[in-house]
């Protein structure tokens, strides 16, 4: 396995690797060394055993135990609230199967980022870095401000979440009306880094494009909207207007459905 395919397999599957590990760890700091020890196990080990067939779960599945290891090395292990402690020792093959650790935890990962308690270019910037990956010079060019202020908003904002205990779930459909535009406009800001990518020698980030539509759509089926419908509508239509196969033929392997979400294509 070469360095390009790892970092192919980087760019497509840190945002949801890290959603779970937030997930299962409970907090952003530790779920990001986490992250960062995964991706060095496998830059370590995927070259000699190969790449494993499911590259996202074993990623998870790294990342947690070697979290655990570190905390236990360190003694802050003890520390933890029990319930957390309990959470963490659960063995291997109780894991729940792929769809179910990770199919919604992007989502939840979100909803979190936007909660209310936030500032809205806060709660966007902290999601941008956090699930899309994007760097804070990336997320500066979206909203035209320097990238040393995006750097400080996102810092405060992990604190906040963190002295607030906000939980790490979607909230109840009476609680959708305060977070749902800023989630949007979220999703639109990942696809439209995806389709004019601010950074890079790519034009189009496809793996930002397939995210963007794959969470629409999954929004879609948690809470139908006419704006989720016209975020959705207007992503496809965008998509339609590119017409590489190698891209069509990515982006279906991604999002596992017709890029164009039934839409004509002429």
């Amino acid at each position: 396995m070469s360095g390009l395919d790892l970092d192919k397999i980087y760019r497509a599957e840190r945002g949801r690797v890290l959603a779970s590990l937030v997930r299962l760890l409970g907090g952003f700091e530790l779920a990001e060394e986490a992250l960062a020890d995964a991706f060095l196990a496998a830059a370590q080990q995927w070259p000699r055993d190969g790449v494993p067939a499911n590259p996202r779960t074993w990623l998870v599945s790294a990342g947690r135990f070697k979290a655990i290891d570190k905390l236990r090395r360190s003694g802050r292990f003890r520390a933890m609230a029990p319930e957390l402690r309990r959470e963490l020792e659960l063995e291997e093959d109780q894991m729940p199967p792929d769809r179910e650790i990770i199919e919604d935890d992007t989502l939840r990962l979100i909803f979190t980022c936007c909660h209310p308690i936030l500032p809205a270019d806060a709660q966007i910037a902290l999601t941008l870095r956090e699930i899309c990956g994007l760097t804070t010079e990336e997320i500066a060019a979206a909203y035209l401000s320097k990238p040393a202020t995006i750097a400080q908003r996102i810092v405060r904002a992990k604190s906040r979440i963190h002295d607030a205990a906000v939980p790490y779930e979607v909230p109840p459909p009476a609680e959708w009306d305060d977070r749902l535009e800023t989630v949007l406009h979220t999703i639109y800001l990942i696809f439209n880094e995806g389709y004019e990518a601010s950074s890079g020698d790519a034009l189009i980030r496809h793996e930002l494009c397939a995210e963007a539509v794959r969470l629409a759509r999954l929004l879609k089926e948690l809470h139908p909207g006419p704006d989720i419908d016209g975020l959705l509508a207007e992503s496809c239509r965008q998509l339609a207007r590119v017409s590489a196969p190698a891209y069509l033929k990515e982006l279906r392997g991604t999002i596992g459905a017709d890029p164009f979400c039934g839409m004509s294509h002429e």
